[in-house]
């Protein structure tokens, strides 16, 4: 299955309200350090003042929450936003000078003072809020985006993959009705047989839009067996994989249709038959994989017919797993018959399982 980046974890309001208020008090009580070292009252103070301004942004985080709810756009949550910031501000300026010289010693002059850095610092963590939630929620957006996208590029590839069996069993059963109609009854058994397994396999709900070589190459084998049922010793067959590749990821049924092919046009379509090659190697870090066919020369070049499928629906695929990220492209020598070759991307190895936390 196509494979999404697991979600950016977004520290929570909580953790990041703490320590946001913590860092903000441990800069003040820096910042009045000689202060503090000369008046006894100074640390009292700015604990005061930090835990006004903690308190006034609890007071305001609902009111946050309710203007962005309701105004989502920067100008009409900020100018909102200020006036809720002043109005605490000034309060809490008013309770801090309250505390600190008694109803009737109070300092207009401080007073003053406060009443303006108070909301201001209110104000900027009203800004602050609204700029992390806005990134968290475009966060969350581009998330839901990449999710859709994700899941319909999968949806596609399992339409483009399952396009394929009722293909392949078309072409089948027409093969064992053959097969009875020529008086081979033990063989159209066996091949009926042999289509059940392969279709259990190919019909399978949980098939992976990518597997390994090593499995792609068994379900190949699986109808290489099915058609040397039909064509018997008129259908030779050469593999050449290379270990080192038996690892790397494919997509699901990429060799099958291409086998398919060659079959029709290198083998069952010559009176003695032929011979399938299938290759892998690596090329300059990329998996190479060659499949070739005996047969005339120019056998096949003009398509599969108006209702083939095969390469058409490989291609449509390998452009959607990887983009222009791939190579795929057909070759017809003069000596005859085939060269299919498909070029991935660097070679991916199946990740290993792990259990789930």
């Amino acid at each position: 299955m196509v494979v999404l980046h697991k979600p950016l974890r977004l520290i929570s309001y909580w953790q990041l309200q703490a320590l946001g208020w913590i860092c903000f008090y441990a800069w003040t009580l820096l910042g009045a350090l000689p202060d503090i070292l000369k008046r006894s009252g100074a640390l009292r103070e700015n604990t005061e003042v930090a835990g006004l301004l903690f308190l006034g942004s609890l007071v305001l985080h609902p009111v946050c929450r309710w203007l962005l709810r309701r105004y989502p756009s920067w100008v009409a949550f900020e100018w909102r936003a200020f006036v809720a910031s002043a109005a605490l501000g000034a309060l809490a300026a008013f309770v801090f000078e309250l505390t600190q010289t008694g109803i009737h010693n109070m300092n207009a002059v401080n007073l003053a003072a406060e009443s303006v850095q108070f909301p201001f610092l209110l104000f900027s963590w009203s800004s602050l809020y609204f700029s992390i939630k806005q990134w968290h929620f475009a966060s969350r957006e581009r998330e839901r985006l990449l999710r859709a996208e994700a899941e319909a590029r999968e949806a596609r590839l399992q339409a483009l993959r399952y396009q394929l069996n009722p293909h392949f069993l078309f072409n089948s059963l027409n093969a064992v009705s053959t097969l009875v109609l020529d008086g081979k009854a033990s063989a159209a058994t066996k091949m009926l047989s042999q289509i059940g397994d392969f279709l259990r396999t190919s019909l399978n709900e949980q098939a992976a839009l990518e597997v390994p070589l090593s499995e792609e190459m068994a379900f190949t084998e699986q109808y290489i067996a099915i058609e040397k049922t039909r064509l018997g010793d008129r259908l030779q067959v050469e593999l050449t994989i290379s270990p080192e590749t038996l690892d790397a990821m494919v997509p699901g049924m990429l060799l099958q249709p291409l086998v398919e092919n060659a079959v029709r046009h290198g083998v069952a379509s010559v009176t003695e038959g032929g011979k399938i090659a299938i290759e892998s190697g690596l090329h300059e870090g990329r998996l190479r994989i060659i499949v070739r066919n005996s047969g005339r020369q120019g056998a096949g070049k003009h398509g599969e017919g108006k209702n083939g499928i095969g390469k058409r629906n490989i291609s449509e695929r390998l452009q959607t797993l990887y983009g222009n990220d791939h190579q795929f492209w057909l070759e017809w020598p003069e000596s005859g018959g085939c060269v299919v070759t498909v070029e991935l991307p660097n070679l991916r190895i199946k990740p290993q399982e792990v259990s789930a936390c």
